[in-house]
């Protein structure tokens, strides 16, 4: 696929450095801070409504359920949920974490991914600003929040999650890079190749779910998912020994690597030309 230098590495997640500090693409000064501003908070608050349809992904997907019908409802009673306490943070806040009609307690679970997903996309808003490459970059961190969450809880990384995900990944990475066309479906294929390759040379270290998501993660990320994929192969090798450590777990402990694939991949959205730069810096 070629090296991938400074500038056309910062390329993949939007402007350079320079160019914003110039104001190219954009508004400049006091107006470019606080539509920034405006921007993040707008999305923050797109994350929370984001996030609180998530949990019926998480919750349904899984369960083979349909995610719009029918509306939600209490998983212990299932009384339908009224719009009243449906507010993200704020109804489960007010309800105190329990169900209005039967007094079941509401898995923390609920609030915490929306406000992960909130917070996500204030954060992701705030690094690529109002430019084409902010819609994949939203749409990658709903994904994997999905994925990691549902990874956690049931050790599975659904089609229906992976597939869509990879095809919106490779539209919206094309429509922000047109220049890089070729680069997201050969990255999406060369990243899922190579985790095949080592599930099949290691088998029960991975399963079919992980390299699908890898697959997936070329399709946003360009050569960089490669790098997600290392960075979460050591932030669950970290877990698994601290685990181990504490007496928590042994050798036989399987952990969701999904779930530590999806945090590589934040850090790459978040840090990638830095980290490659510093890659670089080493020659």
């Amino acid at each position: 696929m070629g090296t991938l230098d400074r500038p056309r590495a910062a390329r993949l997640f939007g402007r350079t450095d320079g160019e914003k500090r110039h104001g190219t693409g954009g508004l400049s000064g006091e107006a470019d801070l606080t539509g920034g501003l405006l921007l993040a908070l707008l999305a923050g608050l797109l994350g929370l409504v984001v996030g609180s349809f998530l949990n019926v992904v998480i919750h349904r997907v899984p369960r083979r359920e349909s995610v719009v019908w029918p509306g939600s409802r209490c998983p212990e009673c299932g009384t339908a949920i009224p719009a009243r306490d449906n507010v993200p943070l704020l109804s489960y806040l007010l309800l105190r974490g329990r169900c209005r009609s039967c007094g079941a307690s509401i898995p923390a679970r609920y609030p915490l991914v929306e406000a992960l997903t909130g917070a996500l996309f204030l954060l992701v808003a705030l690094r690529f600003g109002a430019e084409l490459a902010l819609l994949p970059a939203l749409v990658l961190v709903a994904s994997l929040v999905a994925l990691a969450v549902t990874d956690l809880e049931h050790r599975l990384l659904p089609n229906a999650i992976v597939g869509p995900a990879a095809l919106a990944g490779l539209a919206l990475s094309t429509l922000a890079r047109p220049e890089w066309w070729w680069v997201y479906p050969l990255s999406g294929l060369a990243a899922g190749a190579a985790l095949f390759l080592i599930s099949a040379l290691r088998p029960g270290g991975m399963g079919m779910g992980d390299v699908k998501l890898a697959a997936m993660l070329g399709c946003f990320l360009g050569p960089y998912a490669f790098l997600a994929v290392f960075l979460g192969a050591l932030l669950g090798t970290a877990t698994s020994a601290g685990l181990m450590a504490t007496g928590r777990a042994d050798r036989r402990t399987k952990l969701p690597f999904g779930t530590f694939m999806a945090a590589g991949a934040v850090l790459v959205l978040f840090l990638g030309p830095a980290l490659w730069s510093a890659y670089l810096g080493l020659f």
